[in-house]
């Protein structure tokens, strides 16, 4: 687990849970009662992605908490995080907040460490979402929210891959905005022609992300990591370990696309040994 611990207290709000998370490059924080350590929930990048016309933390944070403890099997504590499908499971000692494990952390100080054999074609995802690479981000960050992923793959005029694309691009190249939007209606009288019309005016501020005006290109990392099919599911965990990244995508034997495996995915192999 990681003891040193990145945390937000509420009551809070979304700037300053977002400003952590880019300066400690985190994907997540625990959220305390302030003034303790007492773990209240968990708010994620996704959570401020999808809320953007929220401010406060206690609405944008997760209070569905899946929890470890610091002697418990690294077996079980994958496969919370599995069943939850969470990517972060907070420590508890005494009801307190001590550390958290992620899923970054199973794959650097276990998975890399063991010696699991098993082929990534057996654990991989092949549903990826994929766009040209001209595509503008705005579209690019609608499919990714399709698929209900945490990045998106981009290919070249040839079809082959060419960069990757995840959350944090997209965060640190987009900004909330606020736009009022004007609805009416009108009502009149029954039966009088000569009745007077009344018109309502409702006014409905909302913000939402807006995205610079860049392409794909112009964003995805291109100095990929990859894997084959067959690279074995600790090799995957070493390469992720070493370039700090969390997805890579695998290709067949002539650099086509034919899946991405994730941190997420190695747990599945703690679980199944």
């Amino acid at each position: 687990m990681t003891e040193k611990l990145v945390f937000v207290s509420v009551p809070g709000n979304r700037e300053k849970a977002l400003d952590l998370m880019i300066k400690d490059n985190v994907s997540g924080l625990p959220v305390v009662k302030e003034g303790t350590k007492n773990l209240v929930g968990v708010v994620t990048r996704s959570d401020l992605i999808q809320n953007p016309d929220e401010e406060q933390l206690a609405m944008l944070m997760s209070r569905n908490l899946i929890t470890t403890t610091l002697d418990e099997d690294i077996k079980v504590a994958a496969s919370k995080m599995l069943n939850g499908n969470v990517r972060r499971v907070p420590v508890l000692e005494n009801d307190e907040l001590v550390g958290i494990v992620t899923a970054a952390d199973f794959v650097s100080f276990a998975i890399s460490e063991m010696d699991i054999k098993d082929p990534v074609e057996d654990y991989m995802i092949r549903t990826i979402p994929t766009t040209w690479e001209e595509t503008p981000l705005n579209v690019a960050f609608e499919i990714m929210k399709f698929f209900n992923l945490k990045c998106i793959v981009s290919l070249d005029n040839n079809g082959l891959l060419s960069g990757i694309i995840t959350e944090t691009d997209f965060i640190k190249e987009s900004e909330v905005i606020s736009e009022v939007n004007v609805h009416s209606s009108t009502s009149g009288t029954e039966g009088d022609k000569w009745s007077w019309d009344s018109t309502s005016v409702l006014y409905v501020e909302k913000n939402h992300l807006k995205f610079f005006n860049k392409l794909v290109k112009d964003v995805a990392t291109r100095n990929l990591t990859t894997a084959n099919a067959k690279t074995s599911v600790s090799d995957c965990a070493r390469r992720m370990k070493e370039d700090n990244i969390e997805q890579i995508p695998v290709t067949g034997v002539e650099g086509e696309l034919i899946g991405i495996i994730r941190a997420n995915d190695l747990i599945k192999a703690i679980v199944d040994k």
